[in-house]
């Protein structure tokens, strides 16, 4: 096999200028799939800021605020270390995916391939026309006919991003507050309409001139791929043993006998080519260009079915299935991400079983010491952070010493409410007696009452005179 196509990236001339493509329009059997899986995964993408669980929005990320829900539940910067684990658990889960079936994630969830095939694509066939008509508007010169085409498709190109940008944006800042904006018109918001401008143009020169070279140049997943696959990986692969036969692929020609002449099932029709987003020829073997998108697979089965040949002469498969003809296995490798990735999510269910829905922090006032008072009561002044996770109000909040006897004055009210997913932060004093003090650096534990009932405990550090120890 001639391996000089892997001297440079499909999309670069040999001038080193930009080779553009002009995919022809996929039908079939995957493409109907992922036409269900992607319009079922852009229903969520647009509806999830605006659904609310609980009065919580089902997913929110924002970072300006660091409130973020998921699913439903809210998470503070208290919990960070659960986001910590969630990252590990999906960059593990994505190596165990690939391990076992290659680039499926890109050709079937990832959102540029899906926005990028089954949203502006699919508009560009309908304004452009198909392959070869996309061809030749492309080498034709400016007149009323492209002028008309070009503006009308960057049109619906620019309103599409701003539409994304607006979701995304929801995602950010909550339906709500995205809504409340929007009611009250971009003047009032000139803010966060110029970034929004901003991503609408960076999505609008994604989908309208970078496209592919998204995945080829800029995503890190094909990379990542090639370390990760091996020969039992089930990728998009040409069945090169079939295809080839003895004395290579032939054009197709009517009554002849193939077999008997030593040729394969490829006709080298270059359909399989011509249909593909990135530019590649799959015959060459696994690339770091192909996203396992399935375009190729339905092609070649459409041109097999015209020549009374068996479909699958492209399909999912690995290099040990085609070469040996063995099945896929559980690997090694596989065995032990699958163990990794079942201990941490485990890990992960138990802390978020033992998150408490309050989250307490008692801290000695800083540069402040202890102050003497008669009857040998030793007083230290502290503030307290309380962080309500959850949707209801927390009413008749107080505190009471658990360790030690002694007891808690607020500096304003008793008893307080700490508000749904709000932060109440004030200061207090705690005085002990100091014949009930072990050292000079006690250990406190506080408990947080709501209307008489214990609702989390928590912990502070008690400083006293030397002479107590």
């Amino acid at each position: 096999m001639d391996d000089n196509f892997r001297d440079s990236i499909g999309t670069i001339s040999e001038e080193g200028k930009r080779a553009w493509v002009f995919p022809k329009k996929p039908s079939g059997r995957f493409y109907e799939y992922r036409k269900w899986v992607s319009y079922g995964l852009l229903l969520f993408l647009f509806a999830s800021p605006f659904v609310k669980v609980g009065g919580n929005q089902f997913l929110m990320f924002n970072v300006l605020e660091r409130r973020f829900n998921i699913f439903g539940f809210p998470f503070w910067p208290q919990d960070f270390h659960l986001f910590v684990i969630s990252m590990i658990i999906g960059v593990i889960f994505i190596a165990l995916f690939t391990v076992a079936y290659g680039r499926i994630f890109c050709g079937w969830i990832c959102p540029q391939t899906i926005f990028m095939e089954m949203v502006f694509r699919r508009i560009e066939y309908w304004i452009d026309g198909d392959r070869g008509a996309q061809m030749r508007l492309s080498r034709q010169p400016w007149n009323g006919e492209k002028i008309r085409k070009r503006l009308f498709k960057w049109t619906v190109f620019f309103l599409i991003s701003f539409l994304i940008a607006n979701i995304f944006l929801a995602y950010l800042i909550g339906s709500d507050q995205l809504l409340q904006y929007v009611t009250e018109g971009p003047a009032a918001h000139t803010s966060t309409l110029i970034p929004l401008l901003i991503f609408t143009f960076v999505f609008h020169f994604v989908f309208t001139w970078f496209r592919e070279q998204v995945c080829i140049i800029a995503c890190p997943y094909g990379r990542m791929q090639g370390v990760l696959l091996d020969n039992k990986s089930i990728v998009v692969a040409y069945d090169h043993k079939r295809g080839e036969g003895v004395n290579g692929r032939k054009k197709f020609r009517k009554n002849e006998d193939r077999e008997a002449l030593g040729h394969g099932d490829c006709i080298d029709c270059l359909q399989c080519v011509h249909v593909c987003p990135t530019g590649i020829d799959i015959r060459n073997g696994t690339q770091l260009e192909c996203v396992n998108c399935t375009a190729c697979i339905d092609e070649c089965d459409t041109i097999m079915e015209k020549i009374n040949k068996p479909r699958g002469l492209i399909r999912y498969a690995s290099e040990d299935n085609i070469v040996n003809k063995s099945k896929f296995t559980f690997s090694p490798r596989l065995k032990g991400y699958s163990a990794v990735l079942t201990i941490l999510i485990g890990v992960l269910i138990g802390m978020l079983f033992l998150r408490n829905e309050l989250e307490a922090n008692i801290l000695r006032l800083p540069g402040q010491l202890y102050e003497r008072k008669e009857g040998n009561i030793i007083s230290n002044v502290y503030t307290y952070k309380l962080v309500n996770k959850t949707s209801s109000d927390i009413p008749d909040v107080n505190f009471k010493l658990l360790s030690h006897k002694g007891k808690i004055e607020m500096v304003s009210q008793d008893t307080f409410e700490v508000p749904a997913q709000e932060l109440a932060e004030g200061t207090l004093f705690i005085e002990i007696n100091g014949a009930a003090l072990s050292g000079d650096k006690d250990k406190l534990k506080i408990g947080v009452y709501s209307k008489g009932e214990l609702i989390e405990t928590t912990t502070a550090r008690f400083l006293a005179p030397r002479s107590y120890n």
